[in-house]
């Protein structure tokens, strides 16, 4: 270069350099990516790296292998992720084994529903052959899902997952129900359940979900049969809104609490029901309603009190039709009584209502004494057809048994022959319509019926030989378990108080049968050899084995000649997945149990939660799991529940291919997930552009490094700016790990994305770019830049490396090529001495006096005044002393980007600007004096000071003589 040649001085300066992309393409280059990490088998590199480290355990709550994930599906598995790895991480070793539910009616289902379409009839087909074709289905999704779930950038043990129908996942569920069955906590008895029709099986609370449903409603009159004098003409009204349960009608409740009185109907306008002069019984507060639905007038005659009510009995309203409803109705105290709605007595039906039933068996000691036939009618069979115990109703009736809903799901004719055969009797006093909130089957979408049915039980109030119940030590574990968020405890705890006997059998095909031996009475045989031939077996076949030929000699073995019969129900898929922790967490030898976490929806603290915690409490007495985190359910962005019918359903699979996974995440990350959550395009972008600046921060921390020779500053030598940026390291580090031990995710995503964007980007960045890129090599002031800017690095791309693994993983091989992963780093250790919170107070008495600085400044440009910040001189007023004591010893310019700047202890004068927040402080532009450096740009009184670099100042000219003398010039 020659004297007469113009420099460009560009060159001369350490800009960024990177080949770190500003646009992400990860829908393109995220794939590549899950096909690096499967091609080194980063799994196993992760568990080789944290062999001898302690077991930190989420255990994964299965999903049904029976279709594409969903957007559930998505935000579960990725806040699942996030948490295996910020252990991993944080010095554990954080297995995750993903699992799937393979058994049960989700499957069941879609192969029948091939077999409809297909022409062919489930009923002759082999058990055992149909039960494959289940198996095949569900491998099929359990593939599907897994190709997908990698896709979302979850890492786990996907080579060697857990499922269901494992063979031996089979004989450890069998295992578990034969505890149940030899400690006395298993029996058969007759309840009533909620039955699907459509599926002809009984359901589980958590197999239903509630939909409103439109319901015939009956106010119906039961004459008076014994008892008071006084009221031998009388009648009591109830009200229903299943009138086909009236033939299984067997006594009426009624409340000591509420005012009951008896009235005369005066005046009638219907063409059915009560007639002028007939005296009817309600309670007082429903009287004027419910007289007024039947369009009649009535006097009050007088009160009827709860012992007059207590001496009663009553005739069947249907006495004498088809030839029964002989015998006498007992009015029953009742509990669950109220006088909310209806008539303040309660129909009450045994065979049909969990309440009745329970009324009714509370009241067998005093019934059978007083000689009324206890036995419990079955009235209604699995094809919702009423039976011989519903006389002129069943097999008896003209036409048919009537029905109460049909194999669609529909609504039979049962309702309308009740009301028939009522009006007939004259014992209806009015009916009526009303729209309210039914359990309906979750897969079939019909409407459920309760019915009295001979089913598997396990007892909750039995004494289980050390004066606890299932109950009791469930209600325990649940005080002794973490609650995220806290409500979770309390809901959970209400549903296991109130809940009664948990049914375990299913009247279906695919699962593992409830594998014991009962004889005629429902007493199990209780024979340890028969149990290990039976496991035995399973181990090796599955829970096929059970239905095989010769299946009952086999496993009896010499008491083959006893009558005992194999019991063909299939136990209820919760049952399997509330036994998951058996041959996962105590069968693997990389796991450990309890585990530390289950993570699911709230919806299962009916479902996953509830049945882990009773399985366990059964067999181990205490639950599996030390901890339990509930996320919420996602909607779209008006807050509305996501359906196909609505159109407003968001699938992942859509997201991660036009955003990308790390799109998908970083929304996951950012959501009060303990809550429902929104999700839709805008929710989207909002979060693309948070990713956006995220990114760019990343980058230009890249492009800086690339001037990094690895050379360190001892803390003592280094600036105080970077003395605070490595405090505030020092303050994030903490955030983090407590927000990762919290599973507050959104915390550490908003700190870190503020302290990226505001702290970084918006003022440190900013602020050093000058020393980074032109001051001389060997600058202190820069060395102490780029090592900071190492750590920054460092430490933010390993925070943010569970929650975006795809970006922190390119970010990480950019910067160091020779890396294995990102994956396989810990947490930075941070030095105790980096903590300075002296000096982080003074600094941001610092900011205070910048921010004022800089927004004069953003009008100086607003109005054209100035194009840059280096064109500007302000004077600055601090009359504040502690603001003016924390800035004595700091350069303002340089702090403010600014040529130079006048510090003045005084008033800011009228006109100066000032900021309502920031009191003592005013701001009055100026421009800067000297000229314009053609390097760093900045205006100076030096320039030109070194002939050999004449329009550059002394700074920078110090700088350009290093470099030539480095021969980078």
């Amino acid at each position: 270069m020659t004297a007469a040649e113009p420099i460009d001085y560009s060159k001369t300066l350490n800009l960024p350099q990177t080949d770190f992309p500003m646009r992400a393409g990860l829908p393109d280059n995220e794939p590549k990516l899950v096909d690096r990490w499967q091609g080194m088998n980063l799994y196993k590199k992760l568990r080789e790296s944290a062999a001898g480290r302690p077991l930190y355990v989420l255990h994964d709550g299965p999903p049904y292998a029976n279709g594409n994930i969903h957007i559930g599906h998505a935000l579960n598995k990725v806040l699942k992720d996030v948490i295996t790895r910020s252990f991993q991480m944080r010095g554990f070793n954080s297995n995750y084994v993903p699992g799937w539910d393979c058994h049960g009616l989700p499957i069941e289902w879609k192969i029948e529903e091939k077999y409809r379409a297909e022409g062919k009839n489930k009923d002759e087909v082999p058990v055992n052959e149909f039960r494959q074709e289940c198996r095949e289905f569900a491998q099929h999704w359990i593939d599907v899902q897994t190709v997908e779930f990698k896709r979302l950038g979850i890492e786990g043990d996907f080579d060697n997952p857990y499922t269901t129908m494992n063979f031996h996942a089979e004989a450890r569920i069998a295992g578990e129900l034969l505890k149940f069955a030899m400690s006395g906590q298993l029996y058969r008895g007759s309840k009533p359940v909620m039955w699907s029709v459509v599926e002809r099986t009984a359901l589980a609370e958590a197999e239903v979900e509630y939909q409103d449903y439109e319901s015939d409603t009956i106010w119906v009159k039961f004459p008076v049969a014994t008892g008071s004098q006084e009221l031998a003409d009388a009648h009591v009204v109830i009200w229903t809104t299943t009138p086909w349960t009236i033939p299984g009608n067997r006594a009426v409740n009624y409340s000591p609490r509420i005012a009951y009185g008896l009235y005369e109907v005066t005046a009638a306008e219907n063409d059915f029901g009560p007639r002028p002069g007939e005296k009817l019984i309600f309670a007082d507060a429903l009287a004027e309603e419910s007289f007024a639905k039947a369009k009649l007038e009535f006097n009050r005659l007088r009160t009827v009190e709860g012992d007059e009510l207590a001496s009663l009995t009553l005739a069947h309203p249907l006495k004498g039709f088809g030839g029964g409803y002989e015998f006498v109705v007992p009015m029953l105290a009742g509990d669950h009584v109220t006088d909310d709605a209806g008539t303040g007595f309660v129909h009450t039906a045994p065979g049909h209502g969990r309440e009745d039933f329970d009324a009714w068996m509370d009241a067998v000691p005093e019934l059978e004494k007083r000689g009324i036939d206890t036995r419990l009618p079955f009235t209604v069979d699995d094809a919702g057809f009423l039976t011989k115990d519903a006389p002129g109703f069943g097999p008896d009736r003209e036409g048919g048994a009537a029905r109460v809903i049909d194999d669609n799901g529909k609504k039979g004719d049962a309702n309308k022959a009740v009301i028939e055969a009522l009006i007939g009797a004259n014992a209806l006093f009015a009916r009526g319509r009303l729209k309210h909130s039914y359990p309906h089957s979750w897969r079939s979408k019909k409407a459920v019926i309760f019915r009295n049915t001979p089913q598997w039980f396990v007892y909750m109030d039995k004494d289980l030989g050390d004066a606890t119940t299932l109950r009791s030590r469930a209600l325990k574990a649940i005080d002794e378990t973490r609650f995220v968020p806290n409500a979770g405890q309390t809901r959970l705890r209400a549903m296991i108080e109130d809940r009664p006997d948990w049914v375990l059998s299913r009247q279906r095909a695919w699962g593992v049968p409830i594998s014991v031996f009962a004889d005629a009475d429902g007493e199990i045989l209780r024979d340890e050899a028969v149990n290990a031939r039976i496991l035995e077996a399973f181990e090796a076949e599955g829970a096929d084995a059970w239905f095989a030929e010769g299946a009952r000699e086999r496993f009896l073995g010499e008491r083959a000649g006893e009558p005992w019969q194999m019991v063909t129900d299939i136990l209820d898929v919760w049952f399997d997945s509330g036994s998951t922790h058996t041959f996962t967490l105590e069968d693997r030898p990389d796991m450990k149990w309890p585990a530390d976490v289950y993570l699911e929806g709230s919806d299962q603290h009916r479902g996953w939660f509830h049945s882990s915690l009773l399985e366990s409490c059964g067999t181990r007495g205490r639950a599996p799991y030390d901890a339990v985190i509930t996320h919420g359910f996602t909607m779209d962005e008006d807050g509305r529940k996501m359906s196909k019918s609505l159109g407003n359903t968001v699938v992942p699979q859509e997201i991660i291919k036009q955003s990308g996974a790390d799109i998908l995440r970083l929304w996951v990350m950012t959501t009060d997930y303990w809550e429902d959550q929104r999700l839709g395009k805008n929710v989207i972008q909002t979060n693309v552009d948070a990713y956006r600046k995220m990114r760019n921060t990343i980058r230009w921390m890249l492009g800086t490094l690339a001037h990094d020779d690895g050379e360190d500053v001892a803390l003592d030598d280094m600036p105080e700016l970077e003395r605070l940026m490595l405090h505030r390291i020092a303050e994030l580090d903490e955030v983090v790990r407590k927000g990762y031990d919290a599973f507050d995710f959104k915390r550490i995503t908003r700190t870190l994305i503020d302290f990226m964007v505001l702290e970084l980007s918006a003022f440190y960045f900013d602020v050093r770019k000058d020393a980074l890129y032109c001051d001389a090599p060997s600058s202190t002031k820069r060395k102490a830049s780029i090592v900071v800017v190492r750590h920054l690095f460092d430490n933010l791309v390993t925070w943010l490396a569970p929650m975006l693994p795809f970006t922190t993983e390119e970010a990480w091989l950019s910067r160091y090529p020779d890396a294995v992963s990102v994956h396989l780093e810990q947490f930075r250790d941070i030095p105790a001495e980096w903590r300075n919170d002296e000096l982080a107070a003074k600094w941001r008495k610092v900011r205070q006096v910048r921010k004022v600085v800089t927004g004069a400044l953003e009008i100086e440009r607003r109005e054209k005044r100035i194009g840059s910040s280096l064109e500007a001189a302000p004077i600055v007023h601090v009359a504040d002393a502690e603001l003016r004591a924390a800035i004595a010893d700091v350069d303002m310019a340089e702090i403010s980007i600014t040529s130079d700047i006048t510090i003045l202890d005084s008033d800011a004068p009228a006109g100066a600007f000032v900021l309502e927040d920031v009191k003592g402080v005013g701001v009055v532009p100026a421009m800067a004096q000297g000229t314009k450096c053609a390097r760093s740009w900045r205006y100076t009184s030096d320039v030109g000071s070194d002939p050999a670099f004449p329009d550059v100042s002394a700074r920078d000219a110090a700088a350009l003589h290093e470099l030539k003398t480095l021969g980078r010039l």
